[in-house]
């Protein structure tokens, strides 16, 4: 059944507290089913005339050939991690989906950038785009028609989240910029980005069955935010994720799909199921799922698939009317055109499963030798922005009576397994499953194969050799004499500790993915004691995927200096040097608040329970990492946002300037019928195999066995609302891709003089905060930063664009965005607690 309106807030009414957490002792509601799947319509910013070359190119379609483009051919079928059927008679190839967002996974001669992470720690748009583009150039060159990635699921809702490395941090606002700028990068370079994984999929501890219990409010406010962004910049694809939303899979789940991602979105593009994340055939197709990967799985089925054969039963059969199937392959190709394939696409010129020239194209079934690694070399220029990221993502936490940069010391050691090579070499561990010599990038389907890793202690000797400066290096963490003998012998002692984590299909050193705890690795406070104990110029460098205790390592008085420096990639010791001796001054903030104890966010890793299938709620509501932190009036280490230069900036004049633009106005009207591409021949005997067709073992088809298919869909209880493809309402909140165009109407405009009060040339970031009001809000809210570069004694005026999106609550009896009529604060400052500059907004 259908609600919208007063009806789906009644629903959230009978598990929301009145200040819109989840009620923690009560029973998780299922949400409401949300029919029909909505129809693709074009848009702007290119939709439209994507749109078009879809409809005419889906027109010519069989059923069978639809079928082929929404179903993955099978795991390791073919040469890509994930792979559809083609379309032979109109010379259209397979589509080939390919990990991930630090690199071309599973091939050679290609880059391995900074993490999302260490992405975000640089609050540089310009910088995360230019990673985009070059990521999406390297996919393009490789033949790549869909890169898994960005990330902004998971969010970070807890700290020790095993693959929270991949995104961009907990908080929405930064997310959002970050995945919009990486969306348009990528596909700028003509290859269609997958945002994942959508949604709520916070811990990797039974991600394949646990159900995140949200409410409606929250769920808006802060995890569907910088989808948003994402759909706003055009993303061609989106990927749902293993667990369920409210005891409803993602990946069938009507209301995270239909509602809020399709309808009040307005996405235009497709949803693809993570690998294995789809569990039923009609059921998820009409409840909004798109595509599938890698498309087998399914086992003792007659065609191994829920889609495939069965996908072909399911639409023959009437259960999947013509408009669904016919809006699956619309939003493929849509995405397809959208991004220039059809101008852009070379072949497909290496095989996820061997590095061999010469070997099976179909990996699985070890058929079909030919030459399947062409070797591409697709660097270009990448490793110059690399460095750069690397370095400008690094967070100088402590630097106390101008320990750093560094200037030609007399003398240097370096300690810790941290700061060296793998002895076998950096991509000796599958998946980068291992913590062995510097940590740059973390464990999962999100790695790639390093072309070369640059270690901190390579780099350090060699610029130690051309300053002349006595170098000693200590590469055990565990022989705490040597390190002690070589810290006391040294002007500056240098020690490298790093914390790890992945994703969770394996475990290492006891972390299932998820950390197990916050502390660091390796022994790794021993290590620190022990250095800080024999040298009173000790500095600490953080190879980690998240925030580590700490506070201990800070308030050491030998302890001169603290670098966060994340998971830099292939370039990480050459970036770590240009900040250690001030090539770079650095401009990272963290993008994460510090804690000085494991209870301080306030969040427990949900590890033991009884079920593979556990409950979770999300009872915090938006109070997660600084916003917990300030509620509680908690002191971190670090807050959010922080970050120190080697010069000082200062703050004045602000100024506020209301603009003339108008209400903001609810949208309305109804969409177009749901529009149907083509004829189906309904003829079960047009669908069997071809005579004398020659299967390759274990790949997926759309063909079908036999003719016995009812036609009475009836027999099986599908909603009968999923086949209404009459004119839908527009959602208030709706109306174009990233929702309401009026959301992001500017109503503000603030500015403030910002001045290089130092001795050298620097890079501060801004950063603006609201105050939203209201007894249950957080105390502020990033809605804005900037990223000035300014030499010594310059001054510069930043200008920050407020919107009505910026300004406004989630209602959930309205089910839209209002802005409140409690009083609104706007702050410039240089952290969420270094809040310079205040000013109330009327």
């Amino acid at each position: 059944m259908k609600m919208h309106g007063r009806q789906l807030a009644l629903v959230f009414a009978l598990f929301v507290a009145s200040d819109g957490r989840l009620l923690a002792d009560s029973a998780p509601a299922e949400l409401p089913d949300f029919y029909p799947s909505p129809w693709s319509s074009g848009g702007p910013d290119g939709w439209d005339a994507a749109y078009k070359k879809a409809q005419e190119f889906v027109s010519k379609l069989t059923v069978l050939e639809k079928v082929n483009l929404t179903t993955g051919t099978g795991n390791q079928a073919d040469l890509c991690t994930g792979n559809t059927g083609s379309v032979p008679r109109l010379g259209f190839r397979k589509l080939c989906l390919q990990d991930g967002p630090v690199g071309v996974r599973y091939t050679d001669l290609n880059s391995a950038f900074p993490a999302g992470i260490n992405a975000a720690a640089t609050w540089s748009r310009s910088l995360i785009r230019r990673r985009g583009e070059a990521l999406g150039e390297e996919f393009r060159d490789k033949g790549v028609d869909v890169l898994l990635g960005p990330v902004v699921g998971p969010l970070g809702r807890d700290p020790a989240g095993g693959r929270n490395f991949e995104a961009f941090g907990p908080d929405p606002y930064l997310a959002g910029v970050a995945v919009a700028q990486t969306v348009e990068g990528t596909q700028s370079a003509g290859v269609i980005a997958s945002v994942k994984h959508y949604i709520l999929n916070e811990q990797e501890h039974f991600r394949g069955g646990i159900s995140s219990n949200i409410d409606d409010k929250t769920m808006h406010e802060l995890y569907l935010w910088p989808f948003a962004d994402a759909v706003r910049a055009g993303v061609g694809s989106v990927m749902c994720s293993y667990n369920k939303i409210n005891n409803t899979y993602a990946c069938e789940n009507t209301y995270v799909i239909n509602q809020l991602l399709k309808n009040e979105l307005g996405f235009q593009g497709f949803v693809v199921s993570d690998w294995g994340a789809q569990h039923s055939g009609v059921m998820s197709a009409l409840n909004g799922l798109d595509m599938t990967m890698p498309g087998d799985g399914v086992r003792n089925s007659t065609y191994g698939s829920y889609w495939g054969g069965s996908l072909t039963e399911g639409i023959l059969s009437l259960a999947i009317p013509p408009f669904r199937i016919d809006d699956m392959v619309i939003r493929i190709m849509a995405a397809f055109y959208k991004v220039g394939r059809d101008t852009k696409q070379v072949d497909i010129n290496y095989s996820s499963w061997t590095n061999e020239t010469v070997g099976p194209e179909y990996w699985h079934s070890k058929t079909g030798n030919t030459t399947i690694n062409k070797h591409v070399d697709v660097q270009g220029n990448h490793t110059e922005l690399i460095r750069e990221m690397g370095a400008k993502s690094v967070v100088l936490l402590k630097n106390v009576g101008n320990a750093l940069p560094l200037t030609k010391p007399p003398s240097i050691a370096i300690i810790g397994e941290d700061a060296q090579d793998n002895p076998n070499g950096p991509n000796a561990c599958v998946d980068r499953i291992c913590n062995v010599g510097t940590l740059a990038m973390g464990w999962g389907s999100a790695t790639a194969e390093f072309p070369y890793l640059i270690s901190p202690a390579t780099a350090l000797e060699k610029q130690a050799s051309e300053d002349e400066t006595v170098f000693s290096n200590v590469k055990s963490n565990w022989d705490l004499g040597a390190a002690r003998a070589a810290a006391s012998n040294a002007s500056t002692a240098i020690v490298f500790v790093n914390a790890n984590s992945g994703e969770g299909y394996t475990t290492l050193d006891g972390n299932f993915g998820d950390r197990k705890n916050l502390t660091l690795w390796n022994g790794g406070d021993e290590l620190i004691a022990a250095v800080a104990s024999a040298n009173p110029n000790t500095i600490v460098v953080i190879h980690s995927v998240g925030p580590v205790l700490i506070d201990h390592v800070k308030t050491h008085p030998n302890v001169t200096a603290i670098l966060w420096a994340g998971l830099p990639g292939q370039e990480s010791g050459n970036s770590l040097t240009d900040v250690l001796y001030g090539k770079v001054n650095p401009q990272g903030k963290t993008p994460f608040t510090w804690g000085k104890a494991a209870g301080d966010w306030g969040i427990i890793t949900l590890v033991n329970s009884s079920t593979q299938q556990p409950q979770q709620d999300f009872a915090e509501g938006s109070f997660i990492d600084y916003r917990y932190f300030d509620r509680e009036e908690i002191e971190p280490s670090f807050e959010f946002g922080f970050g120190l230069s080697y010069t000082n900036f200062t703050y004045a004049n602000l100024t506020v300037m209301k603009q003339d633009v108008g209400p903001y106005e609810p949208r309305s009207g109804f969409t177009t019928a749901g529009p149907t591409f083509g004829g189906i021949n309904q003829d079960p005997e047009s669908a069997l195999f071809p005579e004398g067709f020659e299967k390759v073992p274990g790949m997926i088809y759309p063909w079908i066995n036999n003719t016995n298919i009812s036609d009475d869909p009836t027999l099986i209880d599908y909603p009968f609302e999923a086949h209404n493809r009459s004119a839908q309402p527009i959602l208030p909140a709706g109306g174009a891709p990233g929702g309401n165009p009026d959301l992001y109407k500017i109503v503000y405009v603030v500015t403030a003089d910002i001045t290089n009060a130092g001795e050298v040339a620097g890079t501060d970031i801004p950063q603006l905060y609201l105050s939203l009001g209201g007894p249950a809000e957080p105390k502020v809210v990033l809605r804005g930063f900037d990223e000035v570069e300014l030499k010594a004694g310059e001054t510069k005026t930043v200008a920050f664009n407020v919107t009505y999106r910026d300004l406004s609550n989630w209602d959930t009896e309205a089910q839209d965005w209002k802005v409140t009529s409690q009083p609104k604060t706007v702050y410039v400052g240089a952290s969420s607690r270094y809040l310079r500059l205040h000013a109330d907004l009327d």
